[in-house]
Parts: C-alpha cells; sequence; structure tokens
C-alpha cells in the first residue's frame, strides 16, 4: 500500500508540473522557473509522504550535503556524456556547425531539471528502494532498470533497440548509483548532468525526443550502433559501455560500502544517506 501511495504523490506532481511546462512552451524563463519549481515540489512532496508512509527521517533527500552531492552527480553525468560524444566526433559522426540557442538552453535547464528530479523520485526512490527491500538489490536493479528502459518506448522516436540501451546505461547505472550512494542527490545530480549536456549543450536528440536547440548547432551522421540514430547518442554503443562501466564501479562501491541487500532479507540498518561517492 505504501508503495502505490508514494507513486500516486510523486506521479501526481510530476503529472501537473509536466502539464505547466508544456502550456507555457516556448517561453523560456517561464518553463525554467516552471521546471525548477516542479523539482522542488516533487522532492517535498517525496519526503513527505514516505515520512508519512514510513514513520522515519527520509535521510535519502536530507538537506544537509545535498548541494555537494548533487554537484558530484552533474559532473559526472556531464562527463560521461561529453566522452560519449567526443568518441562519436573522433571518427567524424558529430559535427559542430557554429553557436545555437541560448534561450533554448535555459527552457531545457528548467525541463531537464524537472524530468531528472522526478524520474530519479519515481524509479530509484519509490520503485528500487521498496523493490530492494523485498527481492534484494540485484533483482531490483534489473526490474527497475527494464521497467525504466521500456517507459522510453512511448518517446516519438522509440526503438526497441533503445529502450534496452536505456534500461542498461540509465537504468541500472542509475539504481547502481543510489546502491553506492544511499541518496538520491547524486542520481539526480547525474542524471540532470547528463540530459543538459545531450540536450543543452551538444544538442543532440536526448532518448527519441527530436533535436535539442541548445548552446551549438550540431549535426550527427554515421552508423546507428555509433551515433544511436534517430533515437540519439543514447542509442550508441559508446554510451551503452560507458554506462556498463559506471553500473560495475558503483555496485563495487555499494558492496565495499555494505550497502548491497540480499534476496529475501529486508534492508534492515541500511541507512539511505550514509555515504557519497568518493
Amino acid at each position: 500500500m505504501r508503495l502505490l501511495k508514494q507513486l500516486v504523490a510523486v506521479v501526481a506532481v510530476t503529472f501537473i508540473g509536466s502539464q505547466a511546462i508544456a502550456a507555457v512552451e516556448g517561453n523560456a524563463w517561464l518553463t525554467l522557473a516552471l521546471g525548477v519549481l516542479t523539482a522542488v515540489a516533487a522532492i517535498l512532496v517525496y519526503a513527505w509522504v514516505v515520512r508519512r508512509t514510513e514513520r522515519r527521517a527520509v535521510t535519502e533527500v536530507a538537506r544537509a550535503g545535498a548541494g555537494a552531492r548533487i554537484t558530484r552527480g552533474v559532473l559526472i553525468g556531464f562527463g560521461m556524456f561529453a566522452a560519449v560524444i567526443v568518441n562519436i566526433a573522433f571518427v567524424g559522426d558529430y559535427h559542430v556547425n557554429g553557436l545555437g540557442s541560448v534561450t533554448g538552453a535555459v527552457a531545457l535547464l528548467g525541463f531537464m531539471a524537472a524530468a531528472a528530479t522526478t524520474e530519479e523520485l519515481i524509479f530509484r526512490g519509490v520503485l528500487f528502494r521498496v523493490v530492494e527491500e523485498r527481492m534484494g538489490t540485484w533483482i531490483a536493479l534489473l526490474l527497475t532498470g527494464v521497467v525504466f528502459g521500456l517507459m522510453h518506448l512511448l518517446n516519438p522516436d522509440a526503438s526497441l533497440w533503445g529502450a534496452i540501451a536505456i534500461a542498461v546505461e540509465a537504468g541500472f547505472m542509475l539504481a547502481a548509483c543510489y546502491a553506492a550512494t544511499r541518496n538520491l542527490w547524486v542520481p539526480i545530480g547525474l542524471h540532470f548532468g547528463w540530459n543538459f549536456a545531450a540536450g543543452g549543450i551538444f544538442s543532440v536528440v536526448v532518448s527519441g525526443n527530436g533535436q535539442s536547440e541548445g548552446l551549438l548547432d550540431t549535426t550527427m551522421s554515421g552508423p546507428t550502433l555509433l551515433t544511436g540514430g534517430d533515437f540519439g547518442p543514447e542509442g550508441s554503443l559508446y554510451t551503452v559501455a560507458a554506462g556498463v562501466a559506471l553500473t560495475l564501479v558503483f555496485m563495487w562501491l555499494a558492496h565495499r560500502r555494505g550497502h548491497l541487500v540480499p534476496r529475501h532479507r529486508r534492508a534492515v540498518g541500511v541507512q539511505p544517506a550514509t555515504a557519497t561517492v568518493s
């Protein structure tokens, strides 16, 4: 029952926020403001509903150290995507034609803040955490990662391969990030850094949602397995490889810190915010 209550609360904020953002499409500054407001509201509602349904301190979104953890996640996400773009550019498949749109980047800043925050609260904060208590870390990672990938089949230029790639490189990696850090700030920052780098800086297609208008005016060409085709670089083998590598690093950290929950055992004594990525 608590799973349902938590999902309904966070999804409700997500829906209202997405509708508000869609209503001001074309106004970059309002999109930024509403995106940030949606992110903040979602965190507050998540903390409130978890506190009421689980009768505990919601340490995974504790304010102490939040800024540093978000920054750490953003740097990891940005660095990961930049490495992917560099590899694609190295084989001549990514081209910068000049400067793009500053207002487009501003709008994407708000949109990606809302998307990264609400998705992390739903998939890692609620689904992964609750499933992990009942089925252990590895099964929770697998199940929620697959669901996360399947969700992206709803995007305009979605493909089965794109959904599989997202499940592996993002669904698994972000769940592993939460398992390693036991807070939601680092996964939120990582998710945001990745998405904003893709759309707001490098101006490529994000998860099959069409070409982004970011700070750079760019074009991509070349084999789909390297560029991701219509789905964007998240469908690239470079991205999958980077996601798998980070997943392994995060799971190694989770194991080293004693954060892995065995199957058929509830997560007794695991404190959500006891550690951060070193």
